[in-house]
C-alpha cells in the first residue's frame, strides 16, 4: 500500500468521473445476475444451477461461475481454488464439501447451504447484519457470500471481498480490524467508516473501491514475472497474439481451479503423466501460479531460449476451455509486440514452458523498442523497481513482530533475502532489480552507513560483543593490560536509533543460531517485544539505563541443517517471526545436456526429505553460477562432485547405505564412493537416475 500518500488528500484529488464506464458495466452485470438468479427464486434454486463442475451446456452459466468469471466489474473473487464456493464437483466426479457439510449427500448438503444463503438474504433485507455471523456454513466462502450480498443489496456493502484487503483498508482509514472478522462484517465496518468521512460524501461503492485499489492497492507491489512459451517453438503465438491471451497444455488434469494445493495437483500430474516422475511438484506449482495470475501481472512470451516475442499485461483471470482442441488453460493478456527482440545471451532456463524472469532482465525488455538495443544502464532509467514478494513478506513480518528469522536449508538465499530487505529499509529498493555487481555495491555502501548493521554469530560471540562489556583499551599507554567499558554492536545501533526516531534502524544477524542467544541477548530479550520498546532496564555491568527504541528491527538468518527451530530457546522463539526460505526449483530452470535441472533438483530433494528430513535439502544456490542456472556439463560436474556430494556425505555421517538410497546408481552400494565418470556421462546418469521415471533404489 502507498503509505507515503495521505489518504484524504488522495481522495480529494481522485477523478470520480473516471469510474463512470466501470460503474455502468457493473450495473449491467448486476442486472444480469438478478435476471438469471432472481432473489425470490433462491429458495428453490437447484444444485445444477449453483455449483461448478456440472454440465452447463443446457442451463447456461451457473451462479458460481457467473460470480467468479462473468462479473469482473462487480469486484473480483478470482484466484485460488474452487473451495471458495463451499461445494463443487471435482472432475473425478467426487463432490468437495466444506467442513460443516462433510459426509452429507450432495442434495442434502445443497439444501443446507441454500438455506443459509436464503437466511443471509433475509437478514440483510431486514438490516439484521449480526445474524449473518450465525450462519456457520457461509463462513467457508466469505468472498463469494460477501459478493453475493453486494450484488443483491448494493447499498449495504462495498464491492470489496477479500478479508485481508478489507482489514488493510480499515486500518488505512483509521479503523480497527479484527483478525477473525468474516469478510461481510469487515465490509460493513469499512462502509460505515467511508460514510462517516466528508471526503467520501456522495461517493458510490464502485468509486470507493476503484479509488482504494488505485492508490492503496494492498496486493504485493511486485509479483513474480513469468516467461510463458506459447507452444513448442512458439507455434501458437499468432493465435495468442491475435486473440489476446496466453495458453498452456497439460489439459488432462482438467480445470485448475478444482485443485486446492500443489500436492493435490502433483498427484493428478503423476496419474495423468506416469512417465515423468521428476519435476511433477515443480510443474504443479507453476500451473497453480499460472492459474492465479492477476490483472496487472507482467509476463513474457518467448520462442526458444533467445527470442522475446512480446511482453504482456494480464487483463483477466484464468479460464479452462475444454472445447479447445489443445492448450485448454487460458489467461487473457494485452500484448506489447514492440518489445520483441533477439537476445544477445541465451536464457538456458527458458527451455521449459514456465520460467521466472528477473526484474532487471525484464527492464531491458521493456526499455527495448524495435530497432534499438538498450545498453546496460539504459534499462534502469526511470524504471522504478517495486518490492518483490519475498522482500515484502519480510518487511510485513518486521512491522508485525519487530524481528524475524529467515530459516531454511543451506544455499536457499537467506542472507541475500535479508540484505534485500535491508536495502528496502534503507531506501535503496531501486537496487533490488539491478545486476549483481551494482546490487553488491549498494549493499556495501549501505553497511558502511549508520542505519544498517550486520554481524555473524558464532559460539564465542557474547554479551560483551553485543550489548556492553569491558574490552582491552588499545589507546592506553601504561604498562600491562587496561580494560575499558565498551558498547556492543546492538547498544551502539540502539543509541543511533534513539537519536533519529523518524528513521528505521536494522541489524542483520547472519547464522543467528550458531550463537548462544540467551547469553548474547541477556535481559534485552524481553525488550525486543514491540509493546516493551522504550521500557528502561539497568544494564548489569555498567548499571546504566538502557531501552530498545521502537524504530529498531532485527533480521536473523538460520541454517536449519545446523540446528532446527525446535532447538532454539523458547523465549527467543516467541519474540521472533519465522519465515521459511526453501529450495526454489524455478531458480534452476534449465537443461544440461539431457538433464532437466529443475526436475533433478526437485527429485534429489524429495529423496533427501524422505531419508533425512526437509531441513537437510540442497539449496538452489548449489546449481547456480553468477546468479544463473548452470548450463554446461563441466559446471554440473563441479557442483555435483565438489559441493553436493561432500554436503550429503556430511549429512549421512559415513553411512554408505544412506548415501546410496539418496543418490542411487551414482554411488557404489558397497563402498559408498561416488562413481567416477566424465562430465558428459554424469549429466546422462543424473537424468536416468532422477528424471526418467525409473524408481529409486528404495522403491
Amino acid at each position: 500500500m502507498n503509505a507515503g500518500v495521505d489518504v484524504w488528500a488522495a481522495a480529494a484529488a481522485f477523478d470520480r468521473s473516471s469510474v463512470a464506464e466501470d460503474e455502468a458495466m457493473a450495473d449491467a452485470e448486476r442486472e444480469q445476475v438478478m435476471a438469471q438468479f432472481p432473489l425470490d427464486e433462491w429458495a428453490t434454486l437447484p444444485l445444477e444451477r449453483y455449483a461448478l463442475g456440472l454440465d452447463e451446456s443446457g442451463i447456461g452459466m451457473t451462479y458460481c461461475r457467473l460470480l467468479e468469471f462473468g462479473t469482473p466489474h462487480l469486484g473480483s473473487i478470482r484466484g485460488g481454488s474452487a473451495a471458495k464456493h463451499i461445494m463443487y464437483r471435482h472432475n473425478s466426479g467426487d463432490w468437495r464439501l466444506a467442513a460443516p457439510l462433510s459426509g452429507k449427500e450432495p442434495r442434502d448438503a445443497w439444501e443446507q447451504l441454500r438455506g443459509q444463503f436464503v437466511s443471509a438474504f433475509q437478514a440483510v433485507a431486514a438490516e439484521d447484519f449480526e445474524a449473518l455471523d450465525e450462519l456457520d456454513v457461509l463462513r467457508f466462502g466469505p468472498a463469494l457470500v460477501t459478493k453475493s450480498l453486494d450484488v443483491y443489496f448494493p447499498g449495504h456493502f462495498l464491492p470489496i471481498y477479500s478479508s485481508e484487503h478489507l482489514r488493510k483498508f480499515l486500518r488505512l482509514l483509521g479503523g480497527t480490524a479484527e483478525a477473525d472478522s468474516p469478510a461481510w462484517r469487515s465490509n460493513r465496518r469499512l462502509l460505515e467508516l467511508v460514510r462517516s468521512r466528508p471526503e467520501f460524501q456522495g461517493w458510490s461503492g464502485q468509486e470507493v473501491m476503484r479509488f482504494l485499489y488505485r492508490d492503496f492497492d494492498p496486493r504485493p507491489r511486485q509479483r513474480t514475472i513469468w516467461k510463458i512459451a506459447p507452444g513448442e517453438r512458439g507455434r501458437l503465438w499468432d493465435e495468442c497474439r491475435d486473440g489476446g491471451f496466453v495458453c498452456v497444455g497439460w489439459d488432462e488434469v482438467g480445470d485448475l481451479s478444482q485443485y486446492q494445493s500443489d500436492t493435490e495437483l502433483k498427484e493428478a500430474c503423476d496419474r495423468r503423466y506416469p512417465g515423468s516422475s521428476g519435476g511433477s511438484l515443480t510443474l504443479a506449482r507453476r500451473l497453480l501460479a499460472f492459474r492465479d495470475l492477476e490483472a496487472g501481472d507482467r509476463i513474457v512470451a518467448n520462442r526458444g531460449v533467445d527470442e522475446v516475442l512480446a511482453t504482456g499485461t494480464v487483463s483477466g483471470g484464468y479460464r479452462f476451455y475444454p472445447d479447445r482442441p489443445e492448450f485448454q488453460h487460458v489467461v487473457p493478456v494485452t500484448w506489447d509486440v514492440s518489445h520483441a527482440q533477439k537476445l544477445s545471451k541465451p536464457q538456458h532456463g527458458w527451455r521449459s514452458t514456465f520460467a521466472k524472469v528477473d526484474p532487471a532482465l525484464f527492464a531491458t525488455f521493456t526499455a527495448h523498442r524495435t530497432g534499438s538495443v538498450p545498453g546496460p544502464d539504459q534499462a534502469q532509467k526511470g524504471v522504478p523497481v517495486a518490492l518483490p514478494e519475498d522482500v515484502q513478506a519480510v518487511l510485513d513480518a518486521l512491522e508485525r513482530k519487530g524481528q524475524v528469522i529467515l530459516h531454511g536449508p543451506p544455499g536457499t538465499g537467506k542472507t541475500r533475502l535479508a540484505l534485500g530487505a535491508a536495502l528496502a529499509v534503507a531506501g535503496r529498493a531501486d537496487m533490488l532489480g539491478t545486476d549483481p555487481d551494482r546490487r553488491a555495491e549498494a549493499q556495501a555502501e549501505m553497511l558502511q552507513g549508520n542505519r544498517v548493521g550486520m554481524v555473524t554469530f558464532h559460539p564465542s560471540y557474547g554479551y560483551e560483543d553485543f550489548v556492553e562489556g569491558f574490552k582491552p583499551d588499545l589507546s592506553a599507554t601504561g604498562p600491562g593490560l587496561t580494560l575499558a567499558l565498551a558498547d556492543g554492536l546492538f547498544h551502539t545501533l540502539c543509541s543511533r536509533a534513539s537519536a533519529h526516531p523518524e528513521e528505521t534502524f536494522l541489524l542483520v544477524i547472519d547464522e543467528i543460531n550458531r550463537g548462544d542467544l540467551p547469553r548474547i541477548f541477556g535481559e534485552l530479550i524481553t525488550l525486543l517485544e514491540l509493546d516493551k520498546r522504550n521500557l528502561p532496564v539497568a544494564l548489569p555491568v555498567s548499571k546504566r539505563r538502557f531501552s530498545v527504541p521502537p524504530n529498531v528491527r532485527i533480521i536473523g538468518t538460520m541454517n536449519t541443517a545446523d540446528r532446527s527451530i525446535s532447538h532454539l530457546d523458547a523465549a527467543v522463539r516467541r519474540r521472533f517471526a519465522f519465515l521459511p526460505v526453501g529450495p526454489d526449483p524455478d531458480a534452476v530452470s534449465g537443461t544440461v545436456g539431457p538433464l532437466d535441472l529443475a526436475a533433478f533438483f526437485e527429485s534429489l530433494n524429495t529423496r533427501i526429505t524422505r531419508h533425512l528430513d526437509g531441513d537437510h535439502q540442497i539449496g538452489h544456490a548449489y546449481l547456480l553460477r553468477d546468479g544463473e542456472p548452470i548450463a554446461t556439463e563441466e559446471d554440473l560436474a563441479a557442483a555435483f562432485h565438489h559441493e553436493v556430494i561432500p554436503l550429503l556425505e556430511d549429512y549421512c555421517l559415513g553411512r554408505a547405505d544412506l548415501l546410496h538410497r539418496i543418490l542411487g546408481s551414482l554411488v557404489d552400494a558397497d563402498t559408498g564412493r561416488p562413481a567416477l565418470m566424465s562430465p558428459q556421462d554424469l549429466a546422462t546418469a543424473l537424468a536416468t537416475e532422477f528424471t526418467s521415471g525409473t524408481p529409486g533404489p528404495d522403491a
